[in-house]
């Protein structure tokens, strides 16, 4: 044909995806791109290469070739997607130790909050500002239970979101209600059921929150703390906090940011 054509081209194709998105190929599993930054992009797969026309073996002493190339089709891939949220702070606990109450007491997350279990259907996002320019954000998901690694309740479906943050801080239920429950026995298998989804997020560095200490007596207070720290062994650094009062919250949250600081958190 003439007008000296050549194969057909287009426009990329850019898709929108939250920051914090993780894209894989489902078929070979290689990792292809982590947009952890706003306007981050990544090449996924490159489009068909146009053939070229006669007019590009056109010569001086040949004015007419007929001559042309085919083109040559595109790359064909299965993406999975996932999202990780961005947080610099994850907290950790069992259902109803009140991880939802701590947030909404620390920053401007406002999570449903009840009497029963699983209150928490996925994650919530707070940013707790220190002051005008500092600030750190914390992420809470849905409690975990024992055989969470296996599949059993909510958290592990969301124990991913944990995987960007620095810190994790485990909030223990001081005085549950339940007279057959050990606060100790929680936090083991909690760190349990942590070990045994992913090592990396076993790794991280990890502060003790001992929570509802409003509902243990003024007299009883140092004593159940110590006992409870003997008993888990318990050497890493521990905080007292009523969540419900926020006692206690505002010290926790500096000695945060200055965590972070020192860390390096490179924002």
């Amino acid at each position: 044909m003439g007008a000296q054509c050549n194969g057909r081209g287009s426009d990329d194709i850019y898709l929108r995806v939250p920051v914090g998105t993780v894209i894989a190929d489902t078929i070979s599993g290689d990792h292809l791109a982590d947009l952890n930054t706003h306007g981050a992009t990544a090449l996924l797969a490159k489009g068909g290469r146009g053939g070229l026309g006669n007019v590009n073996f056109k010569t001086s002493t040949n004015r007419a070739p007929r001559k042309a190339t085919p083109g040559e089709a595109g790359e064909s891939k299965v993406l999975g997607l996932e999202l990780k949220v961005l947080a610099d702070v994850g907290l950790l606990g069992l259902p109803n130790a009140g991880k939802s109450t701590f947030i909404r007491s620390v920053s401007s997350a406002r999570p449903k909050v009840a009497d029963y279990p699983f209150t928490t259907l996925h994650p919530h996002l707070g940013v707790v500002r220190i002051d005008t320019d500092r600030s750190f954000v914390i992420a809470d998901v849905p409690g975990l239970i024992e055989g969470a690694a296996e599949g059993a309740g909510l958290g592990h479906q969301f124990l991913r979101h944990l995987a960007r943050t620095r810190l994790l801080l485990h909030i223990v239920d001081i005085a549950p209600f339940a007279p057959d429950a050990d606060p100790v026995q929680d936090v083991k298998a909690i760190v349990s059921e942590l070990k045994k989804y992913d090592a990396a997020l076993y790794e991280k560095p990890r502060w003790l929150v001992i929570n509802k200490i409003d509902l243990v007596q003024d007299d009883e207070r140092e004593a159940r703390v110590k006992q409870f720290l003997k008993k888990l062994r318990w050497r890493g650094p521990q905080f007292t906090v009523s969540a419900i009062s926020g006692h206690g919250c505002k010290d926790l949250m500096f000695a945060v940011m200055t965590f972070l600081d020192e860390q390096g958190r490179g924002d």
